[in-house]
C-alpha cells in the first residue's frame, strides 16, 4: 500500500518540476563539500561543515598552512549556489502553490486513491454526449462510475459532474488498470470513433477479470467487428434512436 502511493506521487507534476532545481542543489552541496575537502586538506565531515559555518575556515588556517584565500572563494562561490538554488526551489513550490499544481494534483492523488478502493464500478471510456448520459443516469442510479477521458474540457465537464475520473488514453493498459477495470463489472466504450471504441475492447479483453463490454459503433458494419474484438454487446446510438423515434409514431393517438 505503502509503495503504491509513493508511486502515485512519484509521477505529479510538482515533483517533476522540482526535481531540476532540487538535484542542482544537491549538485552544488557535493562540488562545495568535495572541492573544500582538496583545497583545506580535510576530511569530507569537516568540509561539510565549513558550508554550515564558514568561520570554521579560519580557526583551519589559523593551525594549517593552506590556499586560505583560494578556500575561502570558494566556500563563497557554493554559498552563493546553494541560496539560488535554493531560492529556485522555492520559486517552484510557490509557483505550483498559487498556481493550482499542488492542489490539483492532492486531488487527483485523492482520487485515484478513491479509484483504487472501489469495486463492481463501471467504467465509461469518453465523456461527449453519448458518455456523458450514460455516466450520468448510472450515477442517479446509485452506481459509481470512473470515467476515462483524454480531452481537457470532457474531463473537466466529468469532474464537475461528481465522477471519478482518470485522464488518459483509454486504449493504454496502464489507463484501464488505473481505472481499476480488473474491479470493475461493465466498461462502456462510448467515444465517437468505432475504431477507437474496438480497440479499448481489445485492450480490457486483457484483463485478469475482463468485465462485460459494451461497445458503441457508429455503423452496423463495424458491429461483428466489435464482437470479435471482445464486445459483449455493441450499440448504435443511431438505431436505437431510429427504433424509439418508430415507436413513438406508431403509438396509437389517445
Amino acid at each position: 500500500m505503502q509503495r503504491g502511493i509513493v508511486s502515485q506521487f512519484a509521477g505529479l507534476p510538482i515533483l517533476r518540476h522540482a526535481l531540476v532545481p532540487i538535484g542542482c542543489f544537491a549538485t552544488v552541496v557535493v562540488a562545495g563539500v568535495v572541492g573544500l575537502s582538496v583545497l583545506g586538506g580535510v576530511g569530507l565531515l569537516e568540509a561539510t561543515f565549513w558550508l554550515l559555518d564558514l568561520t570554521s575556515i579560519d580557526l583551519h588556517f589559523r593551525d594549517h598552512a593552506g590556499p586560505e584565500r583560494a578556500t575561502k572563494a570558494y566556500a563563497i562561490v557554493v554559498t552563493v549556489g546553494l541560496v539560488l538554488s535554493g531560492l529556485w526551489i522555492g520559486e517552484t513550490v510557490v509557483t505550483e502553490t498559487f498556481g493550482g499544481g499542488i492542489p490539483t494534483e492532492v486531488s487527483r492523488a485523492t482520487m485515484q486513491r478513491r479509484i483504487d478502493t472501489s469495486e463492481d464500478h463501471v467504467i465509461v471510456c469518453g465523456y461527449g454526449m453519448f458518455g456523458r448520459t450514460i455516466a450520468n443516469r448510472l450515477a442517479e442510479a446509485g452506481r459509481t462510475v470512473v470515467v476515462i477521458e483524454i480531452d481537457e474540457d470532457n474531463a473537466k465537464r466529468a469532474r464537475e459532474d461528481g465522477h471519478l475520473l482518470v485522464e488518459g488514453d483509454a486504449r493504454q493498459g496502464r489507463t484501464l488498470r488505473a481505472a481499476g477495470v480488473e474491479r470493475a463489472t461493465k466498461l462502456v466504450a462510448a467515444i465517437d470513433d468505432s475504431n477507437v471504441n474496438i480497440q479499448i475492447a481489445v485492450v480490457s479483453g486483457a484483463a485478469t477479470d475482463t468485465p462485460e463490454t459494451l461497445v458503441r459503433v457508429g455503423e452496423e458494419m463495424y458491429e461483428s467487428v466489435a464482437k470479435e474484438a471482445g464486445a459483449d454487446e455493441v450499440i448504435i446510438p443511431e438505431v436505437v434512436s431510429g427504433e424509439r423515434v418508430t415507436r413513438l409514431l406508431e403509438r396509437s393517438p389517445d
